[in-house]
């Protein structure tokens, strides 16, 4: 079986890392720590968490629904 952090075979992002630290997700979505944070404090991406712990990662997947969610064409 793969490592939990390593995308399945049928997604876009396959080969590359699935969870990523809250720097590597602002990084993704050209933000700043901060703003990464506002958006989880703000319900809009979900984080994973093992239970018990303290560190929290963000799954790729939710990061690219983010974007679709919020995409918008001007005329």
């Amino acid at each position: 079986m793969s490592s939990p952090d390593k995308m399945p075979h049928n997604s876009p992002h396959h080969g590359q890392k699935r969870l990523f630290t809250l720097k590597e997700a602002a990084q993704y979505l050209g933000r700043s720590e901060w703003g990464m944070r506002e958006l989880i404090w703000g319900g809009k991406i979900p984080v994973v968490r093992e239970e018990g712990g303290r560190k929290i990662f963000i799954d790729v997947l939710d990061l690219s629904a983010y974007v679709e969610r919020n995409k918008a064409s001007y005329h």
